[in-house]
């Protein structure tokens, strides 16, 4: 008898390039994570453990610098994607099909909030959700302000030669608060919205395979759905064949 999952029509959601940037974010993150937050709370049992384990603090450096490297090797990555996306692809910037915020996700946030106390209908979202965007920026933002102040801590004699010796300070400061912002956000709000929640439990595997079927497609992202049944072409591209 034929499986479920394979009489099952899927569709794309994530090209290759995003699932092997995906990877990178997870392993560098991962990574840099376990390396900074040992070293930050160096009294704790289990980051003596974690420290012995990377090799001491030589080890956790080198481990450190080079998911740094990574990381600034994927922003660049995707720095060439945006590009490639808008220049050549003439992909839009705006609108259901971009992660650039809009005012419609705050109406979608209200409508959500809403639905959660059976005030209102489930919300249609297209294909990015208001919560998705959330996760986009928030990295974002975070490896903005931890790699500037990574690149401080990294060449203190190179900084110092432009900018005044507080800066170090400020630096520090900086990169270990917003690590340990960074960390939270990933392990609370962004593996619940991923994969804790009932719907994905235990996990949402569309970024490893890169497909959602067409039931998950028409409850998560049913707004999309109906942008693609008025586009034939959109419809056949977007189909696993």
């Amino acid at each position: 008898m034929m499986k479920m999952s394979e009489r099952t029509t899927q569709y794309w959601r994530f090209s290759l390039f995003h699932r092997f940037i995906h990877v990178l974010v997870m392993t560098s993150f991962a990574g840099s994570a376990i390396s900074g937050m040992a070293l930050k709370f160096r009294t704790a049992a289990w980051a003596r453990i974690a420290m012995q384990l990377m090799g001491g603090v030589p080890g956790s450096a080198w481990l450190h610098r080079v998911c740094a490297i990574v990381i600034a090797f994927y922003c660049f990555l995707h720095f060439l994607f945006i590009v490639y996306y808008v220049v050549r692809r003439k992909g839009p910037l705006f609108g259901g099909t971009s992660m650039i915020p809009r005012p419609q996700d705050m109406v979608d946030l209200w409508s959500n909030f809403l639905y959660f106390f059976g005030r209102r209908p489930r919300p249609k979202f297209d294909r990015f959700t208001y919560w998705e965007k959330f996760d986009y920026w928030a990295v974002f933002w975070g490896v903005m302000i931890i790699g500037f102040s990574g690149l401080v801590l990294w060449f203190p004699e190179l900084a110092t030669r432009f900018l005044p010796g507080i800066v170090i300070n400020i630096a520090q400061i900086m990169h270990s608060d917003e690590a340990v912002l960074a960390v939270g956000f990933i392990f609370v709000v962004h593996m619940f919205n991923t994969h804790l929640r009932a719907e994905k439990f235990p996990v949402d595997t569309s970024i490893f395979t890169g497909k959602v079927s067409e039931e998950e497609l028409k409850q998560e992202h049913a707004l999309e759905w109906e942008h693609m049944q008025e586009d034939p072409n959109r419809m056949e591209e977007a189909r696993v064949k």
